[in-house]
């Protein structure tokens, strides 16, 4: 009990000695840090991660407070310490994908980003892909590379490097072709891999009702800065994962949006002569062609 009123002494009279509007700053500023870092790791693996973490220093820093201080157990005081260090190098190990999105993000804010002048070709095809599968409850799953690559990811699949087209893409996508089952990576605005295995996201961090290509779906996107485009086979919903996060229930006109937005392109402003339901839908009457 002395030691503990001690304490509270010692941090009183640093407050006088700093200033309490210094002291108080200092506070707010540490308290809005771990916020956004639980903000940013809100929804994610990491979060887990965070709260056994925290667990595990909280108990030994009591353990060092309440018991090793008191009995002046040394031994215990130098492990600490040492523990202490190998747990910083762990965070870094064990937090490497946290982090590398987090690089990833600040990258990719206002001061580092400019708009794309890219063409919006590739996004077109997409969601006309997107829209086709979605009508007929054909499993799809489309990876679109944006800073970061996915060459290690893609090593699973198979090389094509062919431009985008929604015909080549709804064959690659037809039930019971060699490549349907699995993910396509698009990069560059060309169709660079296809049948690729992406990364599975944890059971925890999505819906029961939804299956494998979700999972990967997320996945990816929780490895790499990659926006995925997902098709459902049971319900032939589109969604979009980014950052670990799934925006689902889409329409094509919203997906067109949103991967405008997403991929810093300029809103296409152009006016075909059909909608792409309707391309969609024509296109769709017959059976894509053989690869």
């Amino acid at each position: 009990m002395d030691t503990e009123i001690f304490n509270l002494r010692t941090f009183i009279s640093a407050i006088k000695v700093y200033g309490p509007w210094r002291v108080g700053l200092e506070l707010l500023f540490i308290g809005f840090f771990v916020y956004m870092i639980i903000r940013f790791l809100r929804g994610t693996r990491g979060a887990r991660l965070l709260k056994g973490v925290g667990f595990v220093l909280i108990i030994f820093y009591l353990l060092m407070q309440l018991v090793a201080k008191d009995f002046q157990l040394d031994r215990i005081q130098f492990l600490y310490g040492k523990f202490l260090l190998f747990a910083s190098f762990a965070v870094v190990v064990v937090f490497q994908p946290e982090i590398r999105r987090a690089l990833m993000k600040l990258g990719e804010t206002s001061l580092f980003k400019r708009l794309s002048r890219e063409g919006n070709d590739d996004i077109r095809a997409i969601v006309e892909t997107a829209h086709f599968c979605g009508r007929r409850k054909i499993g799809a799953v489309i990876a679109i590379a944006r800073d970061t690559g996915l060459g290690g990811i893609a090593e699973s699949g198979t090389r094509l490097d062919a431009e985008v087209s929604a015909a080549l893409l709804n064959t690659i996508f037809w039930p019971n072709s060699p490549l349907h089952d699995l993910g396509v990576i698009v990069s560059g605005g060309r169709i660079t891999h296809a049948g690729v295995q992406f990364p599975l996201a944890e059971s925890g961090d999505l819906e029961q009702q939804l299956g494998s290509r979700h999972r990967a779906a997320v996945g990816m996107s929780q490895e790499s800065d990659a926006v995925v485009v997902v098709v459902s086979e049971e319900s032939g919903d589109i969604s979009v994962a980014d950052r670990g996060a799934l925006t689902r229930k889409l329409t094509p006109d919203g997906l067109r949006q949103l991967l405008e937005g997403t991929l810093g392109r300029e809103p296409d402003v152009r006016k075909p002569d059909r909608d792409e339901s309707s391309v969609a839908q024509t296109r769709g009457a017959a059976a894509p062609a053989k690869l």
